[in-house]
């Protein structure tokens, strides 16, 4: 049910952590954006590993600006995969997971691998977790791909360079049942790509995220979660995305999103099994802005597993025997 209550302390902490941040000029993130980042928190914030129990699997591929092409004909729309795992220690209260994420634009790609951990704590009938990942972030650049106006003597024309650095991030998180507030950051080291060209610098920034959700249910058991992700590269520029999603007896959903500046987004999902373990996702995304240098559409397409814990009873069974029966 729809407690007032709930909803005026939620709007609390989000103003509170939204004016946290000063609000500046937008400018392009090095990460990969996600149009359903609501079902996938734990990219974002390794607090979410292994908060809701049980094995979760999700495989996600996002094909942005799909059929862009550049002047000269290329291609280069960035395209991206992404693959999650997550658990938890039974009996304890200790999360944890694996995301891999395979992300390609023009003529970079890049392959980054993390390792997440979180410790969940109860506190009355909310739980706060804080988690931390460390991976690897690997780099590469196909030089045979570059269009450049003005070419340096000394830059190949053909070839392929990669690079491999450590990454590392962590992140805080709320969960009081009817509404979530999370706090991450990611690539707090701030790793650095040359590719082996002291000259060149490409460095990957660190990159911080504010998640925010509330859930509710108007009436039976239909399901209303609005949500909002703040993000910012290097605490100075500021990007955002916001959703309403709405479920019906955790089978079907359907919800729309808006990118601030971008596009808006319509989102549906349905679940194929009689347990609702097993769910697929779809996002489509209608871009208004920069379309002169965009295509107008971006496509996502995410499957969801949920292995339940199961839960193992030992019978003690009596033996007798004429032995000791009397």
């Amino acid at each position: 049910m729809f407690k007032r209550g709930h909803c005026i302390n939620f709007l609390r902490y989000a103003f509170l952590l939204f004016f946290c941040f000063e609000v500046s000029s937008l400018m392009a993130q090095q990460d990969p954006q996600f149009t359903q980042y609501m079902y996938n928190g734990m990219y974002y914030n390794p607090a979410f590993a292994g908060k809701d129990g049980g094995f979760r699997f999700s495989a996600l591929h996002r094909s942005q600006w799909l059929n862009y092409t550049t002047t000269t004909g290329q291609g280069g729309a960035p395209v991206t995969q992404l693959v999650t795992g997550q658990g938890r220690i039974e009996g304890k209260n200790i999360g944890y997971g694996l995301t891999i994420v395979n992300d390609r634009i023009g003529a970079t790609s890049n392959l980054e691998i993390n390792l997440q951990g979180a410790y969940h704590k109860k506190l009355n009938r909310s739980t706060l977790s804080v988690g931390a990942y460390v991976g690897m972030f690997s780099s590469a650049l196909d030089y045979g791909d570059l269009i450049v106006v003005n070419p340096e003597p000394n830059l190949p024309v053909a070839g392929k360079e990669s690079q491999l650095n450590f990454n590392f991030g962590a992140g805080l998180l709320l969960d009081a049942r009817n509404y979530y507030i999370g706090l991450s950051s990611r690539h707090i080291n701030e790793p650095n790509f040359d590719f082996g060209d002291g000259s060149y610098s490409n460095q990957l920034k660190n990159h911080s995220y504010l998640l925010l959700g509330y859930r509710f249910r108007p009436v039976g058991q239909l399901v209303i979660e609005p949500s909002f992700l703040l993000k910012s590269v290097s605490f100075n520029n500021f990007s955002y995305e916001a959703s309403v999603i709405a479920t019906h007896q955790n089978k079907i959903s359907g919800g729309i999103g808006f990118r601030g500046e971008e596009s808006v987004s319509l989102i549906l999902g349905y679940s194929l099994l009689k347990d609702n373990s097993l769910k697929l996702g779809y996002a489509f995304d209608l871009v208004f802005s920069g379309v002169e240098a965009k295509s107008p559409t971006s496509h996502e397409l995410m499957l969801r597993y949920t292995l339940s814990n199961v839960s193992r009873e030992i019978q003690r069974v009596i033996q007798r025997t004429p032995r000791f029966r009397f």
